[in-house]
This record gives structure tokens, C-alpha cells and sequence, in this order.
């Protein structure tokens, strides 16, 4: 059995990593297989519906080669269940003390979410060197990317929050980031619709962006 992928590897598989809120548990083979198709391995089920533990175990069960990750993992007891469930990753929307003591004596990578230098100083602090800038839009975006470049030129970012198929190339151009976050890949409108040549259609064209 071969070794698992590593956070860096997860994040650099895709140039755009859905974030994916499920409501019904039959769309989720359908979609990561659309995703998968449309060349996006790298998928984010947040844990936001009732659903999304069940739909990350039976993504991971059913696409060995998909890096299937959990969002909006806030504790040691969300970052357990998930590793449970197969989860190859696990993204939060910030940091705590007992969630970066939870993800150092576990085997899950956790990609912490930050927004400020001092967040992103006690993320460093604590053995992380992959973040999440969240909610990126928010924080500054682009100009935050570039002013965090200068003391922090180590860590790689993922930039969620606001981002759009419009500005994701100009995040995806800088040195600091290594792949974007979005939701517009998996609208609600084309789940409820079971639209999933849409959904690989929107898939392709997030490949399709160079960093």
C-alpha cells in the first residue's frame, strides 16, 4: 500500500479546491465523480450538513484515487470523526490550541484557517506551514497575500472566501499561494438540478488555471 499523499501534495493536485455543502447524500458519488472527470481531485466536503460524514466515507471508499477532504472541522472530536470517515485532509476555518494539539499526535494534515499576521504567526508557531487565508476577500486578498509574502516567505496559502472564477487567476499568480478555494464549482443550483456535465464543465475550466 502506498504511503498517503501529504498535505502539500493534496493541495498542489488541483489549482482550485471545491468546497463542497451537501444536503443530500445520493449527490455525492455523482458529483466527485463529475469533479474527478473534470480533472479536480481534490475535494472539500464541509461539515455542514448532516450528511457530509457519510458522503466523505463513501467518496473515499468509492474514488481511492480523489483526495477527499473535511471543512469546517472546529475540534478534536470533528478532526477524529473525520479521520474516521476516511478523510485524506482536514480544513479549518481557524486555529485553537486543542485543535493544533489534536492535529500534531494525529496522522490527518489540517490545513488551519488564518487572517491576520498574528494568527499566522501562532500557526507557524504550532508546526504549520500550509494555511488557509480565510475569508480571503475579507482579509485583504491579494494585497494581504502580498503583504504576508514579505516576513512569512516560507508558507503557502490557500486562498478561500470571495474568491471567483474571475479573480482566481491573479491569486493563483502568487509565489505565496498554492491553490484556491471555491464554491462556484458545485453551485446549489446545479445540485438540486443532478446537473453534472455542468458541474465537470465548471470542473475543466478550474483545471485548466495555472498557477
Amino acid at each position: 500500500m502506498s504511503a498517503p499523499a501529504s498535505l502539500e501534495q493534496i493541495l498542489r493536485a488541483s489549482p482550485v479546491m471545491p468546497v463542497i455543502a451537501l444536503d443530500r447524500l445520493d449527490q455525492a458519488l455523482p458529483l466527485a465523480e463529475a469533479l474527478l472527470e473534470g480533472g479536480i481531485p481534490t475535494l472539500e466536503i464541509t461539515l455542514r450538513t448532516p450528511v457530509a460524514l457519510e458522503a466523505i466515507r463513501r467518496i473515499a471508499k468509492a474514488f481511492p484515487q480523489a483526495h477527499v477532504g473535511a471543512g469546517t472541522v472546529t475540534t478534536p472530536e470533528a478532526l477524529r470523526q473525520v479521520a474516521d470517515a476516511g478523510a485524506a485532509f482536514a480544513v479549518s476555518p481557524g486555529l485553537t490550541r486543542p485543535l493544533a494539539e489534536a492535529a500534531a499526535t494525529g496522522t490527518l494534515p489540517l490545513l488551519p484557517g488564518v487572517m491576520t499576521p498574528a494568527e499566522v504567526m501562532t500557526a507557524m508557531d504550532a508546526g504549520f506551514r500550509f494555511l488557509k487565508l480565510f475569508p480571503a476577500e475579507q482579509a485583504g486578498g491579494i494585497s494581504m497575500l502580498k503583504a504576508l509574502a514579505g516576513p512569512f516567505k516560507d508558507l503557502r496559502f490557500c486562498p478561500t472566501g470571495g474568491v471567483t472564477p474571475e479573480s482566481a487567476p491573479a491569486y493563483l499568480a502568487q509565489p505565496n499561494v498554492i491553490c484556491v478555494g471555491g464554491s462556484w464549482l458545485t453551485p446549489r443550483a446545479l445540485l438540486e438540478a443532478s446537473d453534472w456535465p455542468a458541474i465537470r464543465a465548471l470542473a475543466r475550466e478550474a483545471s485548466a488555471l495555472r498557477r
